[in-house]
């Protein structure tokens, strides 16, 4: 073949697809740089592939042509970045990743009076550094797991030692089996395994995050909004209900988790939102199923209504991630009340989200499509790594009966992009309706339908302008064990250390809350009295004394559970600088030399919910209401041992 003719080779990125002119003679190192130009990438640092699943590598070569490594005419390679590298400036239409972006933004309440979320999403340059997957993912594609069927003794004619159509062990992502077992959604991995059932065995799997934006660097036209092509323009999207979820069920620990989390609603009133943080396991109630088990709830900076929550910029939201990881937790999702009293004495709540209203509104349907962008789901079929989300959603309300109860949700990969992009807004006035936006000259949105049937019965598509969020919504049954689990220690008798951000009374973390709630425990019990998700991140965060490049030790002994490790670190100067300070802030008669209890706790609780720990100090009586500040001369209640103006002891 001569030079004076050329060939086209097609190249395929999860940027789209193109054609590079090269002469069979052309050498392999300047295919590179054509293509390189032609995606317009950032750096070199990409692989080429004759096949889609990675294989049979082309390597980069000043001596070979592109006639000595077998490229003819017409062939297609596929473009990957390696070890992660990012290619291109402007974000990857198959990335899921988005930033937080702390500014609230005003949203009309809900007629429904539900808590509305406020919080403006922000789509981030650079996408997510592939990962590797989950354990539990690991876990399940080493299991070959079918559902084994017993002899039927109605149809089967064989012996006890064969099997035939009627016992044969069934696929687990088979139909009838989901339907008799009533399981709504097969798991994630028994869609992947339906897949990858048939002949191909999934060579060509491939599943790709939706599109919503206009490719860029195409060059036929000027771009958006003076022209647009079907190159660059993204398709229209038709809502499916999605058949699978990533999780089949939450589980919380125990009660004492959800009951801490809602006594802020109790005292004042207003609703309030949690990150959850636990772990992923096997779940056996579903075939190759996932649980979500939550261990502990941090509640962020935000300030709430009756009717809403604003979310507030958190300086702490990495070291919180960073505690986590290292006892082996991560965020796997957000919990948010929407409680509304009905009767006090009888202890009921209202019953405002149901089929005839909404269970999810469209503005908490776009707040758990951007947390799961946030979160996105290791995948091996994913060009970009990550696939849908693993992240829940569980809104705490009240049931049929009048009983507050908790559901769990997650949101559509389809409305992960819609979110992702921008293209979802939620309607003024009818929570259970979101809205697609419509282009203008800065953003191009597709046309988005959804299929309903008609008073004839017909299936017709319908514009998503507005759109019922349950085409975006998958539920997730939550719950309880009946036999309780424990990560971190819990005691009814004894008073929990104070949950961060809660700007009520009683509530504060500060040294004098450290100080009370060291002294229900003995000194032989540090491990016990330490083990508590938001006491460290308090220590970590202290402003006098942080402790977070000092806890390893500690949080390896809380994680393993190793007494004597624990015990050792309580012995280092760290931790007996926290105690000289604590001593020095406590004051009065009433307190102990040291920070911890001498005899074992004996609460005495009433009906009053008087809190645990020392009592007041025998100079503040009943008849002295104020006590003086000898500091700032603020006025001070007598029940308090801490200034309430300057901060410092009494």
């Amino acid at each position: 073949m001569s030079k004076s003719k050329s060939v086209i080779l097609r190249v395929q990125s999860a940027e789209g697809t193109k054609r590079i002119d090269v002469f069979p003679s052309d050498t392999v190192s300047k295919l590179f740089e054509k293509i390189h130009d032609a995606f317009e990438l950032r750096s070199f640092n990409f692989g080429l592939y004759k096949q889609r699943n990675q294989k049979e590598e082309v390597i980069s070569s000043r001596s070979k042509t592109v006639q000595t490594v077998g490229l003819k005419h017409g062939d297609m390679l596929y473009l990957s970045p390696l070890n992660g590298a990012v290619l291109w400036d402007s974000p990857s239409t198959s990335s899921a990743s988005n930033d937080f972006a702390p500014e609230p933004m005003d949203v009309t309440p809900s007629t429904s009076k539900g808590p509305q979320m406020q919080q403006t999403l922000i789509t981030s340059s650079k996408p997510p550094t592939p990962a590797v997957e989950d354990e539990v993912d690991q876990q399940l594609w080493k299991i070959n797991e079918k559902i084994q069927r017993k002899r039927d003794e109605k149809f089967c004619r064989h012996g006890t030692n064969a099997c035939c159509v009627h016992c044969s062990p069934l696929e687990p992502f088979d139909e009838s089996y989901l339907k008799e077992q009533n399981i709504k959604h097969m798991s994630f991995h028994s869609y992947l395994r339906k897949l990858t059932a048939g002949v191909d065995r999934g060579k060509f799997l491939q599943l790709e995050d939706i599109n919503c934006r206009i490719k860029s660097g195409c060059k036929d036209h000027p771009p958006w909004p003076r022209g647009v092509c079907s190159k660059c323009q993204p398709n229209a999207i038709t809502l499916n209900r999605q058949p699978y979820r990533h999780v089949d069920n939450v589980m919380f620990e125990n009660a004492n988790l959800v009951e801490r989390f809602l006594n802020y609603w109790r005292i004042t009133g207003h609703q309030r939102i949690g990150y959850l943080y636990g772990r992923y396991e096997k779940h056996s109630d579903v075939p190759l199923g996932i649980r979500t088990v939550v261990a502990a709830i941090y509640e962020p900076p935000q300030e709430s209504t009756r009717d809403s929550i604003t979310l507030l910029p958190d300086d702490r939201e990495i070291l919180v991630d960073q505690l986590a990881q290292s006892l082996n937790l991560k965020k796997v999702g957000w919990i948010f009340t929407d409680l509304i009293a009905d009767d006090v004495k009888k202890g009921t709540v209202k019953h405002v989200r149901n089929i005839e209203s909404h269970f999810l509104s469209a503005q908490e349907c776009i707040m758990a499509g951007h947390i799961q962008n946030k979160l996105p789901n290791p995948c091996r079929f994913s060009p970009s790594g990550y696939f849908g989300s693993k992240a829940v959603t569980i809104c705490v309300t009240g049931d049929e009966r009048n009983q507050v109860h908790m559901e769990g949700y997650q949101v559509t990969y389809q409305c992960m992009a819609l979110v992702r992009d921008g293209c979802l807004v939620p309607t003024k006035d009818a929570p259970e309706l979101g809205y697609v936006k419509e282009s203008t000259d800065k953003q191009y949105v597709p046309d988005v339908y959804y299929k309903e049937k008609d008073s004839y019965g017909n299936e017709v598509s319908r514009l998503a302008r507005p759109l019922p969020v349950e085409y975006l919504l998958v539920d997730v049954p939550a719950s309880t064990p009946l036999t309780p689990q424990y990560t971190f220690y819990a005691n009814d008798n004894i008073n929990p250390f104070p949950v961060e951000n809660r700007l009520i009374d009683g509530q504060f973390q500060e040294f004098n809350s450290l100080s009370n709630y060291m002294q229900q425990f003995r000194s032989d019990q540090f491990l016990e009295a330490i083990s508590d998700f938001h006491l460290l991140i308090f220590i970590a965060s202290m402003d006098t004394l942080p402790l977070k490049d000092h806890m390893s030790p500690l949080l390896e002994a809380i994680r393993t559970n190793d007494r004597q490790k624990a015990n050792e670190w309580a012995s280092s100067e760290h931790w007996a600088t926290v105690e000289q300070l604590i001593s020095a802030s406590s004051a009065g008669p009433s307190t102990h030399n040291s920070m911890y209890s001498p005899d074992p706790p004996n609460p005495a609780s009433n009906a009053s919910g008087v809190e645990i720990g020392p009592g007041p100090p025998d100079n503040a009586g009943a008849e002295q209401a104020l006590w003086t500040c000898s500091h700032c001369t603020f006025l001070n209640p007598a029940e308090i041992n801490t200034c309430d103006m300057c901060s410092l002891p009494r």
